[in-house]
């Protein structure tokens, strides 16, 4: 079983982002095989849409360090953890300055990029960087379109979309990974469960320790990720070239044992080998305690 977590980018070790290097290298010294990034650009104090089915945003959200200078970080200090956005808000950039943030991540690292994109769940976010709500889930697939021909057309590429575009041009440098870095999207929907079916390499399901409720390993990864290699295999792609990467968002509650049950259980009970922990909501003192708390979960899960 592969292992990671989120790197200190926003909660309560947002006020500490001087030691964010310092976390990403004691984390693959304690042996992480993943360091993790998130995307907020704001947290609105009366949102339309709250988190997770809350009427409100929590506060650990209303800082968050950009992702791409987070990984920047963590690939200059890293040489082995792999490199993952669960999720890139992947409408609100430009596809093509995406695809350079991206690809630039993946070639200082030596490889090691995984990005997940997805749609978000903010409207206010949206408001704020000047794009369309309702047109979230076409700007994905054409961002996903642009991407494409960014990484894996040569010598020149060219797009011409409905809401982008660029003539025929030289663009460079390409990603390490080729044909490309391989893309992760939600899984859960079923508008999602389509577009990940045609077009990812991965889904990223998420689990979420409650206390006094069990974690279903069968509803939260295996039943999603048959649906999602049905529909590739009527699309006539390779169903087995489809994996996922388990998220665990623990909450305020969550104790490690929790965590390292899910981890365990995840690998007796699905096929999935790749999970990532998220203390932005445990780590309530700050990086130090991330650190104590990822050292616990390795050496109760492994």
């Amino acid at each position: 079983m592969h292992i990671g977590f989120s790197l200190p980018q926003y909660g309560a070790m947002s006020d500490q982002l001087d030691k964010l290097a310092g976390f990403a290298r004691q984390a693959e010294e304690l042996g992480a095989d993943s360091l993790w990034v998130g995307d907020r650009v704001l947290a609105a104090v009366n949102p339309s849409v709250g988190y997770m089915g809350t009427d409100t945003i929590p506060w650990q959200l209303r800082t968050m360090l950009d992702p791409f200078v987070a990984l920047s970080v963590a690939a200059s200090v890293t040489e082995r953890v792999l490199l993952g956005t669960s999720t890139l808000v992947a409408p609100w950039y430009s596809p093509l300055l995406l695809a350079r943030s991206l690809t630039g991540v993946d070639v200082v690292s030596g490889g090691r990029l995984l990005p997940g994109l997805g749609t978000g769940w903010s409207p206010e976010e949206y408001q704020g960087v000047g794009v369309p709500w309702q047109e979230r889930g076409a700007r994905l697939d054409e961002c996903l379109d642009v991407l494409e021909a960014v990484w894996t057309t040569e010598p020149v590429a060219r797009h011409e979309g409905r809401h982008y575009a660029f003539p025929t041009a030289h663009i460079g440098p390409k990603p390490l990974q080729r044909p490309r870095p391989p893309i992760y999207l939600s899984g859960f929907a079923p508008a999602s469960q389509r577009r990940a079916a045609r077009r990812a390499d991965g889904i990223l399901p998420v689990a979420v320790p409650v206390r006094g409720s069990a974690f279903d390993p069968d509803t939260v990864i295996n039943q999603p990720l048959r649906a999602v290699r049905r529909i590739a295999e009527a699309e006539g792609r390779d169903p087995a070239g489809i994996d996922a990467i388990l998220r665990i968002n623990p909450t305020t509650e969550s104790t490690v044992p929790e965590i390292a049950d899910i981890i365990l259980r995840t690998g007796d009970e699905t096929d999935v080998d790749h999970v990532f922990v998220d203390f932005v909501h445990l780590a309530g003192q700050g990086v130090d305690q991330a650190l104590e708390l990822l050292r616990q979960t390795m050496e109760r899960s492994r």
